[in-house]
């Protein structure tokens, strides 16, 4: 029986009606999605709650997320995957493991990162090979019954040469969203857990994908070059189910050379029915911006591919898309 907290934190998150007013239990006949931010989801799937990083933004804006990392905790989530390191992505991670005893999933590095933003305390933490691991390296298991996941070592983002040619896609480079400074001010607390976090270590970066039944779930929170780096694991992420949904990191350093070009390499090569954008919200308004502000170049990226392998997208926008149930709500029906 779940505790009055988690049922309202799970009911804010995925819905309502999708949450059992009684035992807290999150409906099994549908996967749901729900972001708090940045590349930051909450997920159930088959009624398995886990996340997707864990970092609640807040610093230059704080409070421009309506949520805290204590409400993430009261989710109750099983496990929280770390796509990598940087504090944007997991430096909540220890706090809510702690709290919530979710098993972290991720590098020795992640697991190393986690313990210490709580003291050294323990921590359950799967490790998923370490920074050292090669790219393309692959991890199979099972997170419940029926529930398997398949995490590949992949690259962060990273600028390359600006690309030539009839398939150069144009520079990404909105403005950043600095009137959000202004709505949001961070308070002393949010400013001091930002700088003990600020530099933490990428600790290598990884791929997750998620399969219950026919339904493929697929995220990765950093969209790195690997047409110019690693080609191989385009070819490993093609061996991979086709993705029912794919949730993809758009923003990253190559946006300002290579636009969006490198992104559009993982949507072709997980072959995704809907495409749902992350990385892309007004997180750290001195250099980012609004959602809104990528939609026009996602969709000419996407234009670059044959019509009849274009996904829909889901785009979400902040702030209105932050913890909207329903928004990313997915009927697992099987496959013809």
């Amino acid at each position: 029986m779940a505790s009055s907290q988690t049922i309202a934190a799970r009911q804010r998150f995925f819905g309502a009606e999708a949450v059992d007013p009684v035992s807290g239990a999150v409906r099994e006949d549908q996967v749901l999605v729900s972001w708090f931010g940045c590349a930051s989801f909450a997920v159930a799937m088959g009624g398995v709650v886990f996340l997707l990083d864990a970092w609640v933004p807040r610093g230059a804006t704080s409070g421009y997320v309506p949520t805290g990392p204590e409400e993430v905790a009261a989710l109750d989530p099983a496990a929280i995957f770390i796509g990598h390191g940087h504090f944007d992505h997991a430096a909540d991670a220890g706090a809510i493991a702690r709290a919530s005893g979710a098993v972290v999933y991720g590098t020795a590095e992640h697991c190393a990162t986690a313990r210490k933003q709580v003291g050294g305390a323990e921590l359950a933490c799967q490790e998923l090979g370490s920074s050292k691991s090669a790219p393309g390296d692959r991890y199979d298991f099972e997170l419940a019954p029926g529930l398997s996941v398949t995490a590949v070592r992949h690259l962060h983002s990273a600028r390359t040469p600006r690309r030539e040619g009839p398939d150069a896609s144009a520079p990404v480079r909105p403005k950043p969203g600095l009137h959000d400074i202004r709505i949001h001010r961070p308070g002393l607390a949010d400013v001091r857990h930002l700088a003990r976090h600020l530099l933490a270590p990428e600790g290598g970066v990884l791929l997750y994908q998620f399969r219950r039944g026919d339904f493929v779930l697929t995220w990765h929170d950093s969209s790195g070059p690997l047409l110019d780096k690693a080609p191989h694991v385009l070819d490993v992420l093609r061996a991979l189910p086709a993705s029912d949904v794919h949730i993809g990191a758009i923003q990253g350093y190559n946006q300002f050379t290579n636009g969006l070009h490198d992104s559009r390499r993982y949507i072709e090569a997980l072959r995704p029915k809907v495409f749902v954008p992350n990385h892309h919200d007004n997180w750290l308004p001195l250099i980012t911006a609004r959602g809104e502000a990528f939609r026009t170049p996602l969709h000419e990226e996407l234009a670059w591919m044959p019509e009849g392998a274009r996904p829909e997208v889901r785009m979400l926008l902040d702030r209105d898309d932050y913890l909207a149930p329903g928004r990313l709500a997915f009927d697992p029906a099987p496959r013809d």
